[in-house]
């Protein structure tokens, strides 16, 4: 992982490959527009840079990038230590963050999102540099911890990839005035932890399922947590079926590789709240005897991203010494259509007695989760939240850059304030109860998909998992489209696995322990 350091010398003087500033496009048609206010720009020519970029055809439009010699720089008499100058583009991304309103903050378009969106686009820009120096506006504690977060997440590569990628950017230096005091300090140590926590989800969803299967996948959990100073505890599919877990043992039943819950717990002597995660952690989805169309399949490893994303989370809550309780649990398997696999009719009895009968296969993520959240509300948490991977209804009805938030109102809205808070867009939905006699079934409790409608289908499953958490304030996050990237990359996001949702958990959670 990339090495961060703040400090107050001007950009212009720090020994670096390149230095990295950030543009607006023109207001009156002019050139584009540095951004200078509360940047450290002494000994720079900002004049002579903005001239410079509309002859080559850079527009500040958002994530465009474009470099320059530093020698265009220069004032008179004077040099800049980095031979190059990367300018990253903005678009109107600070101008809309400004206006603060509910819909643009819901989608992420806040200062702090903008601010953070520009630095991931810079070091994502620079992979295989050993050096860069960012000179974007952070002399307020809240800007420079919007840079070094976007800097840190946007710094990342798959390692697992053969032949090897490019590595990514190597060290990072923000030029602040607020360097050397408690607030940089705090910003340093929030980056370093989030940008660890962002590149296990990735590293994780990033796996081909036949090394991740959900035995590798615990194994790999209890590794993390144990050296983050995590309990855990794991239930291999024997211990599952002594206790009740219906759900996750009929999902599993079809597959080689057998499933496992795993219980991760920070717990910290000075804990102000307890809050209980659940992350759904389908290695990988076939759809079972309900069969995915295989245009559908390549993507389906990264149906275990709830399971990374709530672990990534723990991790980073722990590394921060977060004064709140967590409880996580990882439902874990795979849904395969073999010998043994569940059936569309088949009537199963979850964690607690819940009967449910299957009438699609391919919609288990609801099944293993609410065995898991069945469980977590044993333990009296101060409130649940659930991240999954969980319909195709949410790309539907949001696309591929938007999650879903839904469950109890204070929850739901506090999840969608720390997304606004933490840059990533989550928009708060409904759990309409004229839809909630759609999951009747004549055989059982509930069935566990709507037959004969795709009507709403995000806010079903939402009400499905509603009947698990009795009387505990919950919160539904379904990351469905957010978490994988199919396409090319953009922002500071890679393609493959995203990490959407761990800045979120870890924002919830710090305003949880304040």
């Amino acid at each position: 992982m990339s090495t961060l350091e703040i400090i107050q010398d001007p950009a212009a003087r720090i020994d670096a490959d390149v230095l990295v500033l950030a543009a607006a496009p023109p207001s009156d048609g002019g050139a584009s527009g540095i951004l200078a206010a509360g940047a450290c720009l002494e000994g720079i020519d900002v004049g002579a840079v903005e001239a410079a970029l509309p002859s080559l055809g850079f527009s500040g439009s958002l994530d465009a990038v474009v470099r320059i010699p530093s020698a265009i720089a220069a004032p008179a008499g004077q040099a800049i230590s980095a031979p190059t100058i990367l300018v990253v583009g903005t678009g109107r991304g600070l101008e809309l963050a400004e206006s603060a309103d509910h819909d643009a903050a819901a989608l992420g378009l806040t200062r702090a999102g903008a601010l953070s969106r520009a630095a991931a686009r810079a070091t994502r820009e620079l992979a295989g540099v050993e050096r860069a120096v960012l000179a974007l506006p952070c002399a307020e504690a809240h800007d420079l911890t919007a840079v070094a977060e976007g800097a840190m997440t946007g710094a990342y590569a798959w390692k697992g990839r053969v032949p090897a990628p490019t590595e990514p950017l190597a060290a990072i230096t923000i030029s602040s005035p607020l360097a050397g005091g408690a607030l940089a300090e705090e910003a340093r140590a929030r980056a370093v932890a989030l940008g660890e926590a962002v590149a296990l989800t990735r590293d994780l969803v990033n796996e081909p399922p036949n090394r991740l299967v959900p035995e590798a996948l615990a194994e790999r959990a209890a590794e993390v947590a144990r050296s983050a100073g995590i309990g855990v505890d794991t239930l291999d599919e024997r211990e599952l079926a002594k206790q009740g877990f219906g759900g996750i043992l009929a999902v599993g039943q079809g597959a080689a590789n057998p499933p496992r819950l795993v219980r991760l717990e920070w717990a910290p002597s000075d804990a102000r709240a307890h809050i209980a995660l659940v992350g759904k952690g389908i290695t990988f989805d076939s759809g079972g005897l309900s069969l995915k169309p295989p245009a559908s399949m390549p993507e389906m490893k990264s149906d275990m991203a709830g399971a990374a994303t709530v672990l990534g989370a723990v991790l980073a809550a722990a590394r921060l010494e977060l004064p709140v309780r967590v409880t996580a649990w990882l439902a874990l398997a795979e849904n395969m259509p073999g010998p043994g696999a569940q059936r569309p009719s088949d009537i199963i009895t979850m964690r607690g007695g819940t009967t449910v009968e299957v009438t699609n296969t391919d919609a288990e993520g609801r099944l293993v989760m609410a065995d898991a959240l069945a469980r977590a509300v044993e333990d009296s948490p101060d409130a649940v939240l659930d991240v999954a991977t969980l319909t195709g209804a949410q790309i539907v009805a949001l696309g591929d850059h938007v999650s879903g938030v839904m469950g109890t109102p204070a929850v739901r809205d506090a999840v969608a304030r720390a997304a606004a808070s933490a840059g990533e867009s989550f928009w708060p939905m409904p759990l309409p109860e004229q839809l909630r006699p759609s999951l009747d079934s004549p055989y059982a409790a509930l069935r566990n998909a709507v037959v004969g409608s795709r009507a709403g289908g995000m806010l079903t499953a939402g009400l499905f998992l509603r009947e698990f958490i009795g009387s505990a304030p919950w919160a539904h996050l379904d990351i469905a489209g957010p978490a994988f990237n199919e396409r090319a990359p953009w922002g500071g996001t890679p393609t493959g696995g995203t990490g959407h949702g761990v800045a979120t958990l870890l924002e919830y959670l710090r305003a949880v322990a304040q």
